[in-house]
């Protein structure tokens, strides 16, 4: 299939080095609040992973926490993703605000979050949800979705008769920048880029890239 033909114009406002702020996660939570009220699902995030051989993987996960200290999803530890960061845990994350115009692309180091940090976060999740982690085994072949449903019905009757508790294999992975590139596109393809580099554990350098 040719899509040569597809072309997308950029017609936001630009951005200068001015308008930013000297610390990227302010930034983040600034273009963050804008995508919350433009896009569908502003929280979503590209991750990419590595395995031991060097090869890459790509999939989305929610961001369901943000503040200095880094950048939280959830996961099953035993799924693909968790193995390659115990493997390897640089790992770099994109998101991709369409409506905006915009992306920000976020390179650093993941870690396993506290037990009790993850308890607090499946807590709150809905019912079905909290179900849905002890049925998933992301690692497994599945012959059928029966099956999977079969395993949905014997966790509820497990669980009937009260709170659903965490599983073993279950929780979050915060991820500690050390690079952020903010990017806003431009009319021609002259897109606004600037790198955020980490220095010390107080201050970034700010760069401006070529588009």
């Amino acid at each position: 299939m040719d899509l040569t033909f597809m072309r997308q114009g950029y017609q936001n406002d630009g951005l200068a080095k001015e308008q930013l702020s000297p610390d990227p996660f302010l930034q983040f939570e600034s273009w963050f609040k804008e995508a919350n009220e433009a896009e569908p699902i502003p929280n979503a995030m590209s991750l990419a992973t590595v395995n031991h051989s060097g090869a890459p993987m790509m999939r989305t996960v929610l961001l369901k926490l943000f503040d200095d200290n880094g950048f939280v999803f959830f996961t099953n530890y035993k799924s693909r993703k968790a193995e390659q960061i115990s493997e390897n845990p640089n790992v770099a994350v994109l998101f991709n605000w369409v409506a905006l115009e915009r992306q920000v692309s976020i390179n650093g180091v993941a870690e396993k979050v506290e037990t009790s940090e993850s308890l607090k976060y499946f807590m709150g999740r809905p019912r079905g949800s909290q179900l849905g982690a002890w049925v998933s085994d992301q690692r497994s072949v599945l012959s059928s979705r029966k099956i999977l449903e079969m395993k949905l019905d014997e966790i509820k009757r497990k669980f009937a008769d009260g709170k659903i508790p965490l599983p073993d294999y279950w929780g979050g992975f915060r991820i500690k920048p050390k690079r952020f590139e903010f990017w806003q596109g431009q009319p021609n393809r002259l897109h606004d880029r600037f790198l955020y580099s980490k220095i010390d554990d107080e201050s970034w350098e700010i760069e401006r890239l070529a588009p």
